[in-house]
């Protein structure tokens, strides 16, 4: 984060309260720190956004119970812009949490609809759970009925770009093949066996302000890497 000089920087699945953030990042004295962590479980989920400015408004959560106790998602409000730091929910094997993560991204999108009245810029950066598109995943059906690529979730997403968003990197690389997720068995990220499920999606009514999206395969130390976006704000 330091080394791209991000404006802001949106993290999921922290697994932390905010006592616990590690020193290597709590040191970080150019950003304003802000930290949702789950209360149904320690350890489990959590949301954070690091921001140069200070926001005009945070809000933790989405103002619906079955979802905010896990911490997944952080809303920021700032003067010309809006981010929203998400972790979705994984359906899981066999589809157990299909039915809670599909009623998660309902309600996101109703969030997404609220806090864009305010006109500004929206971005919402995170861990989707979800490859959208074939493209997105290294071997498409042979995963057809694992998390992440069920029907349903697909759907979904279909449904809710077509609404009014854009996948930001997709966007600009409609035929570029990159993954930000590998999972940790068989050599995966070696042999670059991965899934593209981090992303940042942008109102589509300000798609005017994006100049350029990555993903950054080199960067180590998870089994995601970061995914950026650079926009063009007032």
């Amino acid at each position: 984060m330091v080394s791209h000089d991000a404006d802001f920087v949106l993290l999921q699945e922290v697994r932390a309260d905010s006592h616990q953030i590690p020193e290597e990042v709590t040191c970080l004295e150019q950003y304003h720190h802000h930290w949702y962590a789950a209360t149904s479980k320690k350890g489990y989920s959590g949301t954070g956004i690091l921001s140069k400015t200070k926001p005009i408004g945070i809000e933790s959560g989405m103002g619906c119970d079955e979802f905010d106790c896990e911490g997944r998602v952080l809303t920021a409000e700032f003067e010309s812009i809006i981010v929203v730091s998400a972790y979705f929910p994984n359906s899981q094997d066999g589809g157990r949490r299909l039915d809670y993560k599909l009623r998660y991204c309902d309600a996101m999108a109703a969030h997404l609809k609220k806090v864009g009245k305010t006109g500004k810029p929206v971005v919402m950066g995170g861990d989707y759970n979800i490859a959208p598109f074939p493209i997105d995943l290294a071997r498409p059906k042979d995963n057809e009925k694992n998390p992440g690529y069920l029907p349903e979730e697909r759907a979904w997403m279909g449904q809710f770009l077509s609404s009014g968003w854009i996948d930001t990197w997709r966007s600009l690389h409609p035929e570029e093949v990159k993954y930000s997720w590998w999972t940790a068995r068989s050599g995966a990220r070696d042999r670059n066996i991965g899934w593209r499920i981090d992303f940042n999606v942008l109102a589509n009514n300000h798609k005017d302000r994006l100049r350029s999206a990555d993903i950054l395969n080199e960067v180590m130390g998870s089994d995601h890497c970061p995914v950026t976006v650079d926009l063009v704000v007032d």
